[in-house]
């Protein structure tokens, strides 16, 4: 009898070691998704048994500390310790435990929630995990153009941005042909929105000018004329500068012409008493 029972533990034991072996599978391949929308980060085991009573962690493994995603322990979700920008977007399908299931779904994407992730599944006698690297693409705003100025040659100064792309989008200049200019100055910024693009150029005559910003299969266009009347207004703007100069050298030849001996005097008086001061 007590054989009997022996042989039937042995067994028991062998049957849950059996069940307990498990490998955490994710995909091969990065994970794409769109801000803005949902996304579901895949992850499973293998065989497909249960994980209803095991631990199933998801964490930011890029991020300093390894900082909580969602917590699934003790048969409930446990987010006490979650990081803030995830509150209320995470969800295990818990029917789906039951299969080996533990595929987090992410709602909202954010461009911050690029990264990769760590699916981390534990039971009582050994644990395991998978990456998944998550890739965001966010379309930005419209581009704007605004006008600079001119410089000393009378060329026009305009600069266009746009903001909030991922990942950095490019920026480009049109004629009215749609022959490419070449931009003069190049700026781009990311932060927790995205990327934020800036590119400036100088146009010398009249023409339709586009500024295109370009994501794979999106894109954004802004069009500025600079019409002749800017230019104009540039040459007459010299023009004034240039006569108000020569009138203002005139006032000061004749006003010297006509005071020289006041000047003279001034002038020896202040040599004087700069020398007494000495």
């Amino acid at each position: 009898m007590k054989f009997i029972c022996l042989t039937l533990l042995m067994i028991s034991g062998i049957t849950d070691s059996i069940s307990e072996r498990y490998e955490v599978v994710g995909p091969a391949d990065p994970v794409f998704a769109v801000a803005g929308e949902d996304v579901i980060l895949p992850c499973s085991v293998k065989p497909n048994i249960s994980v209803v009573d095991m631990r199933v962690e998801w964490f930011r493994s890029d991020l300093k500390d390894s900082q909580l995603v969602h917590l699934y322990e003790n048969h409930e979700d446990r987010n006490t310790d979650q990081i803030q920008s995830y509150r209320g977007r995470t969800k295990l399908n818990h029917p789906e435990l039951q299969r080996g299931n533990a595929s987090l779904k992410l709602s909202s994407v954010r461009v911050s929630d690029e990264g990769l992730y760590k699916c981390f599944i534990q039971s009582k006698s050994r644990s395991d995990d998978a990456t998944v690297n998550v890739s965001v693409e966010a379309v930005g705003r419209p581009p704007v153009i605004t006008v600079d100025g001119f410089d000393h040659s009378g060329g026009l100064h305009l600069q266009c941005e746009s903001e909030g792309w991922n990942p950095e989008p490019d920026l480009e200049w049109l004629d009215s042909a749609g022959v490419s200019l070449s931009s003069e100055t190049t700026e781009a910024h990311r932060n927790t929105e995205g990327f934020n693009v800036k590119h400036t150029i100088t146009v010398h005559h009249s023409d339709k000018i586009h500024c295109r910003v370009k994501l794979r299969h999106h894109m954004l266009e802004a069009l500025i004329i600079s019409s002749s009347n800017m230019f104009n207004s540039w040459r007459t703007s010299v023009i004034v500068i240039v006569v108000l100069s020569v009138i203002a050298g005139i006032l000061i030849a004749v006003f010297a012409h006509k005071n020289r001996g006041k000047i003279l005097v001034f002038l020896l008086f202040y040599i004087f008493y700069v020398n007494k001061a000495v």
